[in-house]
This record gives C-alpha cells, structure tokens and sequence, in this order.
C-alpha cells in the first residue's frame, strides 16, 4: 500500500504487537489520542489499556518503567512526545538502559525502543525542534537509528523491537506525512546497522541521513557533477565499511546534518575517513550542518538545515579543489 512514514510506523506497531503478545507501547497520549502525530492510532483499541499505557508527563517515568518491563521480559517501545524533552529521562536512557547488560555481566538485557522525533523543518519552535543525535551516539550501549522512507522506517523499527539491545529510534517529523511510497503490508524487516546507496555517482559522496537525504538528493539531480548519496540510516553502529567504499570510488566527501556542526556525527564520519581512506582523497572534507546556536525560532526554521543551494556550493567547491 502507499503509505507515508507515520503511517508505515504505525503499521510496524500493529504488526509487532500482534506478532509478540510481550510488545507493549508507552508514553504521553498514546493510547486514545493516538499521539501527537498519530504515530500510535487505533492501537488502543486493538491491544487494550494493558499492553497501551498512558503515560504521565514524566519522561523519567516513562523510561525507568520501560527499563523495568524489559528486565521483566517485556519488550516495550517508549514513546517520547519530542526528543527535546528526553533529558528529564537521561539518566534512565544514558546510565542505565545502555549500560544494563554491561554491569550485569550479561545477566540482564535492556530490549527497550524509544521512539521519538526530531528535527526542524515544521516550524514547531525552539523546544521542539532540536536533533541531538550526536549524543545518543556517544552513548556506548545504544543503537541509533534515524530513517528516511517510509518502506525502511517500518521495516528498521519491526528490527529493532525484535532485537535484544536497546535503541533510539529518531524520527523525522518533517516527513511523517510526507514522502509517500509503496510499504508491503507483509511481513519484512530492514537490516539495522546497513547504509544504504541512495543514488550512485562517480565524482562526489554525500553522507548524510534521515530528512536531510531527501536534500542532497534534490542537490544531487540538480548538480553539474555525478554525485552519490549514501543514507546511513543506523547511526551506531554505522557502516563505515560502505562509506569508505564509496569515498574510494569518489575521492570526494560531503557530510550533511541538520545538528550543530560542532562534535556533530559529521565530524565522526570524517574522523574515520581521514584515518581509514585520506589517500583516497582529493579534496577536503566538508561538513554541512546546523550552525552553532540554538535552534532557531519559528520565523528562521527554513534557513536552519542546510539547503539545496549550501549543498550544491559545497559540490562546487570539492569539485574545484
């Protein structure tokens, strides 16, 4: 069916609830409301206040029960209503879901989901707009996944409930409506922690991820040079095998995100080219991100991604190198 990524994470949802009976979701609305973005609609209805649990306001709350779930058999997928406010639960995330099985030795797991989204891009406002991705991906213990279609958004989620490590699973809300593509209503599952070669070209690479595939592919048919455009749709552990494979084709490397260029997973990914593949180089890295301020405010949302004409310059430039 034709589906856009809110409706295919719903999907995924439904399947995997009806799949495994220790699938429960929680979190603030998501039970008759459905969620702010109706990510979690009309699962109520079907599994009942048992296995949908309304949460309080309490983002500590929601991840310390779902740490506790998980310790119990349970497989629970945590809702959190905007990434923005995942800090009220960082200990819970940062200090015990991803280290669980470390400091137990192996004797517990932690197969919790905590889903979220991220970005700017729909004029939501500063607390609600931010994509601290980086952070989660300093986190040793946590797998990080941030996907860009529907068909892989569905098919990277019913793998991560089905695993037995804990993961952050960022949404971009800029395409929960929209773009729409064919998603099996059968069963499938994407691999986690595979990029996947969104466009192939010969001259430059572009790494990026989540929305901001869809503006390097926009760049990338509207560029002079032949350009590849890599989504790494798993942040941790992320496939730098297909990266680097691609930089040696190239010789070129273009990184995009929508989080502060500082320490952001730009830096990591170029880090690891410069150690892996600098003699495959012929032109320096560049790095396209937010700028080093807070998210901006709703009258300047547009401009704080980077756009398909910062995109297209930066092609220029390693290309004139």
């Amino acid at each position: 069916m034709m589906a856009n990524m809110a409706k295919a994470i719903n999907m995924a949802l439904h399947e995997e609830m009806a799949r495994d009976e220790r699938v429960v979701v929680l979190g603030e609305d998501v039970g008759r409301k459905g969620g702010v973005f109706l990510i979690t609609e009309g699962l109520y209805e079907k599994f009942g206040p048992e296995r949908v649990i309304d949460t309080p306001i309490n983002e500590g709350g929601i991840l310390g029960f779902a740490l506790g779930m998980a310790m119990a058999g349970l497989k629970p997928v945590a809702e959190i209503q905007f990434v923005d406010f995942i800090w009220m639960g960082a200990d819970e995330l940062l200090n015990h879901i991803s280290k669980l099985r470390y400091r137990s030795g192996g004797e517990y797991k932690a197969p919790v989901v905590v889903r979220t989204p991220v970005g700017s891009g729909v004029k939501s406002g500063l607390y609600h707009s931010q994509s601290p991705e980086a952070i989660f991906v300093h986190t040793p213990g946590l797998v990080v996944v941030m996907p860009s279609t529907p068909y892989n958004a569905k098919g990277l989620l019913k793998a991560a409930i089905r695993g037995e490590d804990p993961v952050v699973f960022l949404e971009p809300k800029i395409l929960y409506r929209a773009p729409r593509e064919e998603v099996p209503e059968e069963d499938y599952v994407v691999e986690i922690g595979k990029a996947r070669i969104a466009r192939e070209g010969d001259d430059v690479t572009i790494v990026t991820y989540g929305a901001m595939v869809h503006r390097a592919l926009e760049a990338a048919e509207k560029a002079k040079a032949s350009v590849e455009v890599v989504d790494l749709q798993t942040l941790n552990p992320m496939d730098i095998d297909t990266v680097l494979k691609s930089v040696s084709k190239t010789g070129r490397l273009i990184v995009i995100h929508d989080s502060p260029k500082t320490g952001g997973l730009g830096a990591e990914v170029a880090a690891i080219v410069a150690e892996k593949a600098v003699d495959k180089l012929v032109a320096p890295v560049v790095r396209l991100a937010g700028p080093d301020v807070p998210q901006s405010p709703v009258a300047h949302d547009a401009v704080y991604a980077p756009t398909v004409e910062r995109v297209l310059k930066a092609i220029d430039r390693v290309m004139a190198y």
